[in-house]
C-alpha cells in the first residue's frame, strides 16, 4: 500500500515508536482474508514481536481462517486503540494501526515455542501458570495451530 496517501495528513502516524505503542499495549486484533472474491474477517488475540515484524496468532488445526490462509497468504490487519466516544460532540477518540504482509501456518516446532511464548508474554501479566497447565511437552503443540502475521507495512491514524 505504498502509494497510499491519507486524506487527513494530521491525523497520520509517522512515528514507527508511536505504531509500536500501539502495537505493544493491543490485545486483539482484526484481521481480514480474501480468497477469490470472498472476503473473510476474523478477530483474533496476539502477541507482537517487535524485533521479527511478527504478530502471532494460535488457532484450531482446521477452520475457515486455515483455508483462507491456505488459499492466499495475503492479509491486512488493525489494531486499535479506543479511546472513547465523546457524547454531545458526535466525534470518537482513537489510534490506529494498520498493516498489511503475508499470513502463514508455522510448521517449525522451535518458532512454534516462540510464538507460544510472545503470545503468553504479551497477554498474561504472569505466563508460567497458563504455560504449565496446557503446555507440558512438545506433543501439545501438535494440538493447535499457530499463525504468524509478517507485515511488509504499516500506517497509522490518530484522531486526537
Amino acid at each position: 500500500m505504498g502509494n497510499y496517501h491519507m486524506n487527513k495528513k494530521e491525523k497520520e502516524i509517522n512515528d514507527k515508536n508511536e505504531l509500536s505503542r500501539v502495537l505493544i499495549n493491543g490485545k486483539y486484533a482484526i484481521v481480514a482474508m480474501c480468497r477469490e472474491n470472498e472476503p473473510y474477517i476474523v478477530t483474533l488475540s496476539y502477541g507482537f514481536d517487535e524485533y521479527r515484524k511478527t504478530l502471532y496468532f494460535h488457532s484450531a488445526l482446521k477452520g475457515l481462517k486455515i483455508d483462507f490462509i491456505n488459499d492466499n497468504t495475503n492479509v491486512c490487519a488493525t489494531v486499535i486503540e479506543d479511546k472513547g466516544y465523546q457524547l454531545n460532540n458526535c466525534e470518537h477518540f482513537y489510534t490506529s494501526v494498520v498493516m498489511w504482509g503475508k499470513m502463514s501456518l508455522i510448521t517449525n516446532l522451535d518458532e512454534k515455542k516462540h510464538a507460544m511464548d510472545v503470545m503468553l508474554n504479551h497477554l498474561e501479566e504472569d505466563p508460567g501458570p497458563i504455560k504449565a497447565r496446557n503446555i507440558q511437552n512438545d506433543e501439545m503443540y501438535k494440538k493447535f495451530a499457530l499463525l504468524k502475521l509478517e507485515y511488509t507495512d504499516m500506517t497509522g491514524k490518530s484522531s486526537n
